[in-house]
């Protein structure tokens, strides 16, 4: 994918750290500009146009949780990737409430970095306005039409999901072959991730398993301790 001209809000507060990253994304073609706390990432956020922010989290006088928030009141869509030393589950939960769309642990290996800078841009360029708008997907042989709940196989009747149900297809479907994140679908559908909302949406795959097992050539994959792929098979 071409990610010449992509611009970057890097929000980063170790200086040696923060110029090093920076470097490092200007050689894969980005335009980046680097704030080193968070009131002056927010005052730089509103000056200019960006495509993605990589803000780290523990920060003086603001810290990236709060920036976040407040990046998302001037801007719903655009992506965040958040940047942490914090490994607690309590932590990642907070960075996707507050906006999150990806979360990285220092240390990190920077090419895994790039590539989701790269898949977060390409969901982006081809779904800038799906996650509050799309509600009709084709899913290899099935239809979905997440604003009516149904879901169509070839000329079959249809099947009336359930809300949940829908709200985790329609999810998946989004993150159409990419990971979708399991705290971010607990926190957008159960509004909370604990082991109960956790296993509940475990039962939910299962059904939609079901419903989706008629096509052969789409499989929902479970990335262990990371989510799920909405995997469609194309050339089969």
């Amino acid at each position: 994918m071409e990610i010449a001209s992509k611009k970057i809000l890097l929000v980063e507060d170790d200086p040696n750290f923060g110029s090093i990253l920076k470097d490092y994304l200007v050689m894969n073609d980005f335009e980046v500009v680097l704030a080193k706390n968070g009131m002056e990432g927010f005052e730089k956020f509103k000056k200019e146009d960006f495509d993605v922010c990589i803000l780290d989290v523990m920060m003086p006088y603001k810290d990236g949780f709060t920036l976040a928030r407040e990046i998302r009141e001037k801007n719903e869509q655009i992506p965040i990737v958040f940047l942490t030393a914090k490994t607690m589950k309590e932590d990642v939960l907070a960075g996707y409430k507050a906006g999150a769309d990806d979360y990285l642990n220092k240390p990190f290996d920077s090419e895994v970095l790039l590539l989701k800078l790269k898949a977060i841009l390409q969901r982006k360029s081809v779904a800038t306005s799906a996650d509050s708008k799309q509600f009709e997907f084709t899913i290899g042989d099935f239809h979905l039409n997440s604003k009516l709940r149904f879901l169509k196989f070839n000329l079959e009747e249809s099947i009336k999901l359930s809300p949940k149900e829908n709200e985790l297809l329609r999810m998946l479907a989004l993150h159409e072959n990419d990971l979708m994140p399991r705290e971010l679908a607990l926190t957008k559908i159960w509004r909370d991730d604990n082991y109960f909302t956790s296993r509940s949406m475990d039962v939910y795959i299962a059904k939609l398993r079901k419903y989706l097992k008629q096509d052969p050539n789409v499989e929902i994959i479970n990335i262990h301790g990371e989510g799920f792929r909405l995997v469609i098979n194309k050339e089969a």
